[in-house]
C-alpha cells in the first residue's frame, strides 16, 4: 500500500556547548537558547521578540545599556579599544566614545560576534566590565578593527573627523562651510544631538548662497524642520533678496513652486514677482551667465524665440507652466506693462486676453472685481519691507482709478503699526505719474475686502502678525479713509508687511 502522506522529518536533538541543551534544527537561531534567555533577562529584553532575530544579539538594547554606562567614563589610557577604517583613513576610538554612536556600536558588536568562537562569552565579559560597584582592574577588552563604507558625497574627511571629534568634546566647533558634511556624517553615525545642532545652525544660516544645498539636505535626510525653514525663508526673501542675485539660478523648481503657491509669499507687487520668475527662467537657459542681467536683456532673450507660438506653448516652456499659473496676472494693471508682456510673446495669447478683458469689465463697473472671489488665493498683493533705518515707510498704489497709501510706522524700538488709507489724486505730494495716463475714479466710496500681514525672523523662528479678513467702505475723510491698523510688537528686523485686497461687487 502506498503512503498517502510523505514521512515528516523527525525533530533532531543537537548538543550545544558543554551542556545537554537542545533545539530544533530548523529554527533560525544557531546559538544557545539557554544563553539567549539569560542574556535577555540581563538586558530586560522580551525573549519572544529576541527569538525572532536572535543573531543580531539584541544590538540596539545592548548599545543603549553600554552607552549609558560608558559615556560618563573617562579614557583609562591612551591605547584605543577600536580602530575604525573609513574614507581611506584610520581612526582610533575608545569604548566610552564609540558607544555614543549607534552605527559604530552595531559595527563593534557585530565584529565582536564574528571575531570569536564564543560571542556570548565576549559580550558577557563586556557587560560584566560595566557593572557598578567594581573597583578592581577590569579585564582588557579585545581590540577590534571595524570598517565603515560611506557612499554619501556630502561626507568629507574633515566633516567626518569633526563628527568623531564630537564624541570626545561634546560641543565641537563647526564652520558654516563644513556644517553640511557634518550633518551627513552625524546622520550616518546616528549621532542625534549633533545632527540637531547642525540643523539648528543651518536654519540660522540661510542665505541666497546656502538655501539650495540646505533645502536638498533636508529633503534627503527627511528633516522636516530644515525643509520648512527653507520654504519659509524663501517665501519672504525670493523677491527682495534672492531675486536680485545670481544665486536665484540654483533654486530648485520644486521649491520655487511650493513658495509661489504659499499665501505667505512676500512681494512688492505682482510685477516684481513676474520679473523674478522671468529672470529665474532666463538663468536656467543661460548657464554661462555669471552676473544678473538687466530686465531689458531678459525680455530681449524671450523675444528672440519664434513668434508662431508663445514661449510657454513651446517645448522649452511647457514644463514651466505650473510656475506661471501661480502668478496673479490680474494684479498687473499698468497698460505699459501689459503691452510689454504682449510684445515679448512669453504668455499664451488667451492668458493676456483674459487679463485684459477682466480689467475692462472692472473699469466699466466702477472697479468691481467680478473675476476675483477668494482673498487668500486671488487678491492683489503689495508689500513694504520695513528696515531698521525707517521711522515711516509708505507707497501709493493705483487700481482702477482708486488710490491707496500703504504705510508702516515705527513707534519705538519694538512697536510698529501698518495700515492702508485712501488718498485723493489732488492731495499734496501725490505722484503725478500715477494718474497722468490712467483713470481717476470720482466715486465717493469704495468697498474693499482686505487683510494685512506682517512677518519677521526672531532667533531662527518666524513671528507672524495679521488682521482678520475685513470688509470696509473707504471714503475720503477720516475715519472711513483709513483701514484697521495692524499693531506689531517685536524685536525682529526687517519686517515684511503684506497688503492683500480685492474690490467686491458693490
Amino acid at each position: 500500500m502506498k503512503m498517502l502522506h510523505p514521512h515528516r522529518a523527525r525533530l533532531e536533538r543537537r548538543m550545544v556547548g558543554s551542556t545537554n541543551r537542545w533545539r530544533f534544527p530548523r529554527e533560525p537561531f544557531s546559538g544557545d537558547l539557554l544563553g539567549l534567555s539569560q542574556m535577555c533577562k540581563a538586558l530586560n529584553v522580551d525573549f519572544e521578540e529576541a527569538l525572532k532575530n536572535p543573531d543580531r544579539l539584541c544590538i540596539s538594547q545592548i548599545q543603549k545599556i553600554l552607552s549609558g554606562n560608558l559615556k560618563k567614563k573617562t579614557i583609562r589610557s591612551g591605547e584605543a579599544d577600536v580602530i575604525l577604517t573609513c574614507l581611506g583613513s584610520k581612526w582610533e576610538l575608545h569604548q566610552p566614545q564609540l558607544f555614543q554612536s549607534e552605527t559604530l556600536a552595531k559595527l563593534y558588536l557585530m565584529a565582536l560576534a564574528q571575531g570569536t568562537t564564543s560571542p556570548t562569552k565576549e559580550l558577557e565579559r563586556l557587560l560584566r566590565a560595566q557593572l557598578p560597584g567594581k573597583v578592581k582592574e577590569r579585564p582588557p577588552i579585545k581590540k577590534m578593527i571595524i570598517s565603515l563604507k560611506i557612499n554619501d558625497p556630502l561626507v568629507t574627511k574633515v566633516a567626518f573627523a569633526t563628527a568623531l571629534k564630537n564624541l570626545y568634546l561634546g560641543e565641537v566647533e563647526m564652520d558654516m562651510d563644513d556644517v553640511l558634511g557634518v550633518l551627513a556624517s552625524a546622520h550616518i553615525l546616528q549621532l542625534g544631538s549633533l545632527f540637531q545642532r547642525c540643523v539648528a545652525m543651518m536654519v540660522n544660516g540661510l542665505t541666497p548662497s546656502t538655501i539650495k544645498d540646505f533645502y536638498l539636505a533636508g529633503c534627503k535626510y527627511k528633516e522636516e524642520q530644515l525643509t520648512t525653514a527653507c520654504e519659509k525663508w524663501l517665501e519672504m526673501n525670493l523677491v527682495p533678496l534672492v531675486g536680485t542675485q545670481i544665486h536665484l539660478r540654483k533654486i530648485p523648481q520644486e521649491l520655487l513652486h511650493k513658495v509661489l503657491r504659499s499665501p505667505r509669499l512676500f512681494t512688492f507687487n505682482e510685477y516684481h514677482l513676474l520679473k523674478t520668475l522671468l529672470l529665474w527662467v532666463f538663468l536656467q537657459l543661460n548657464h554661462r551667465i555669471q552676473t544678473v542681467p538687466v530686465h531689458e536683456t531678459v525680455l530681449a532673450f524671450f523675444n528672440s524665440f519664434p513668434k508662431k507660438y508663445s514661449f510657454l506653448d513651446q517645448d522649452t516652456g511647457q514644463s514651466l507652466v505650473p510656475l506661471f499659473l501661480c502668478l496673479r496676472l490680474h494684479g498687473i494693471i499698468k497698460g505699459k506693462t501689459l503691452e510689454e508682456l504682449r510684445h515679448v510673446n512669453f504668455f499664451p495669447e488667451s492668458w493676456l486676453l483674459r487679463v485684459t478683458a477682466n480689467h475692462y469689465h472692472a473699469l466699466e463697473s466702477g472697479g468691481d472685481m467680478a473675476h476675483v472671489k477668494d482673498l487668500t488665493t486671488q487678491a492683489m498683493r503689495f508689500g513694504l519691507l520695513f528696515n531698521q533705518e525707517y521711522t515711516t515707510h509708505s507707497e501709493i498704489i493705483a487700481i482702477y482709478g482708486f488710490f491707496f497709501e500703504i504705510k508702516g510706522i515705527k513707534h519705538d524700538t519694538t512697536s510698529y503699526s501698518f495700515y492702508m488709507q485712501r488718498v485723493r489724486h489732488t492731495d499734496l505730494g501725490f505722484p503725478s505719474s500715477l494718474c497722468e495716463h490712467g483713470p481717476v475714479s470720482l466715486r465717493a466710496e469704495r468697498l474693499v475686502k482686505y487683510e494685512i500681514r506682517a512677518q519677521t525672523l526672531v532667533d531662527g523662528k518666524w513671528q507672524e502678525f495679521r488682521t482678520n479678513q475685513i470688509t470696509q467702505k473707504f471714503g475720503f475723510v477720516k475715519p472711513s479713509c483709513k483701514s484697521h491698523a495692524l499693531k506689531v510688537q517685536t524685536v525682529g528686523i526687517p519686517i515684511y508687511a503684506s497688503f492683500s485686497f480685492i474690490f467686491p461687487i458693490s
